[in-house]
C-alpha cells in the first residue's frame, strides 16, 4: 500500500512508522540531545533511572505529532517545537512506566521494564518525577498557555489510567466505558501534541483545532491497534510483553467483541480468567478469536476512526503540515495488516 502526500511524497506504508519519521530525523536528533541535556536538571542519585527511561529506540509517535504539525520546510527544528516535543514525551513515557507496573509486564522497548528493574515502587515514583519534570519544562514557556494544555492534557491521562485502573477485574465493561478510556488515556496526548505544534508552529487557530482533531481520532485508532496487537502482534517484533490485558483483567476492545460473540458457557470462563479466577488461556482466546472474526471487527473500527481523522484535515489539504500528517493513516493501516 502506498500513498501520495500533498507535497508529492510518496509513502510506502511498509516502511512503517520508521520511514515517515526520517523526514523529521534533524528534529528528532534535536529532541534526543534536549532530553539528554535535561538529565543533569535530575537528582544525582535518580539520573541513571531517568537515563534508562529517557531512550532512543521507541517510535516517538507524540514528538513526530508535535513536528509534522508545526511543519512549515526541511531544516533546523524550531526550539519551541524540540522543547514541547520533550515535554509530551516525559508525559508519554512517565505513563509507561506506570502501566508498567499495573500490568506486571517485564519488558518494554525490547528491554526490562523499569519496574522490573527498580521494582515497583521505586518505579510509581520515578515515573512521577518524569511527570512533574515535563510541567517544569511547559512553564518555561513564555505565555501560560503550552502550560495549561499540558498540565490539563497530564490530568486526563492519569484519570483515563485510574479509571482503567478501578475497573480491571470488571465484566461490566461497556464499549462506551472503554472508549472514554481510550480517549483520555491515549487520545488525549495525541490530541494536545498535534494542537500545541500547530499553534506553536504558527498556524492559525481553525487548524490547531482542526489538527487536535485528527490527533484525537489517530490516537483512538492507535489505541485500538495497541490492545489489538496485545493478542495478534509477535513479541519480539513489538517489543513489549503481549498477552497482558487478558492476564490482568483489563477488558479491551478485542475482549469485548469475543464476549460478544461466545456461547454462554465459553462467555462465563472468559469471564472467569479475566476477574481473575482462572488461569488466562491465551491461546484458547487466540483462536478462538480468529475463529469468530474478531480481528476483522476491530480492524473496521480502527479503520473508522482512521477515516474521521483524515476528514479532520481535508479542508487543509495545501497546508505542508497536512502533507506530512495525513500519512501517517496509511502508516497505521500498515501496521494493522502486518499483524493479520
Amino acid at each position: 500500500m502506498s500513498a501520495i502526500a500533498a507535497d508529492g511524497l510518496q509513502v510506502t506504508s511498509s516502511a512503517g512508522f520508521a520511514g515517515v519519521f526520517a523526514r523529521v530525523a534533524p528534529h528528532m536528533a534535536a529532541l534526543d540531545a534536549f532530553l539528554r541535556g535535561q538529565l543533569a536538571e535530575f537528582e544525582p542519585e535518580i539520573r541513571d533511572m531517568a537515563d534508562y527511561c529517557i531512550d532512543t529506540s521507541g517510535k516517538r509517535i507524540r514528538p513526530a505529532l508535535v513536528f509534522f504539525s508545526g511543519w512549515r520546510g526541511a531544516g533546523a527544528p524550531a526550539p519551541a517545537l524540540v522543547q514541547v516535543a520533550a515535554v509530551v514525551e516525559l508525559v508519554h513515557l512517565a505513563t509507561l512506566v506506570h502501566d508498567d507496573i499495573m500490568d506486571e509486564a517485564e519488558v518494554r522497548r525490547s528491554r526490562p521494564t523499569a519496574a522490573l528493574k527498580y521494582g515497583p515502587a521505586a518505579a510509581v515514583l520515578l515515573g512521577d518525577a518524569l511527570f512533574a519534570h515535563a510541567l517544569h519544562l511547559a512553564a518555561r514557556f513564555p505565555t501560560t498557555r503550552v502550560c495549561e494544555a499540558v498540565s490539563e492534557s497530564t490530568r486526563r491521562v492519569c484519570a483515563g489510567e485510574i479509571v482503567q485502573t478501578m475497573r480491571r477485574r470488571s465484566t461490566g465493561l461497556t464499549r462506551a466505558d472503554y472508549d472514554r478510556v481510550i480517549d483520555l488515556k491515549t487520545a488525549e496526548l495525541f490530541r494536545v501534541s498535534c494542537a500545541l505544534g500547530a499553534s506553536l508552529g504558527g498556524y492559525d487557530d481553525g487548524f490547531a483545532a482542526d489538527a487536535a482533531r485528527f490527533g484525537r481520532h489517530l490516537g483512538i485508532a492507535y489505541q485500538i491497534y495497541d490492545d489489538l496487537a496485545d493478542f495478534f502482534g509477535r513479541e519480539q517484533r513489538i517489543g513489549k510483553t503481549l498477552g497482558t490485558d487478558l492476564a490482568s483483567g483489563k477488558l479491551t476492545l478485542p475482549l469485548i467483541e469475543l464476549r460478544e460473540r461466545l456461547e454462554p458457557a465459553e462467555r462465563d470462563a472468559l469471564e472467569a480468567e479475566l476477574q481473575g479466577r482462572a488461569e488466562p488461556r491465551l491461546e484458547r482466546r487466540l483462536t478462538q478469536m480468529r475463529e469468530l472474526g474478531v480481528f476483522e471487527a476491530v480492524a473496521a473500527e480502527i479503520e473508522r476512526e482512521l477515516a474521521r481523522a483524515e476528514a479532520a484535515l481535508a479542508p487543509h489539504a495545501a497546508l505542508p503540515a497536512t502533507a506530512h500528517l495525513a500519512d501517517l493513516p496509511h502508516v497505521l493501516r500498515s501496521q494493522v495488516a502486518s499483524l493479520r
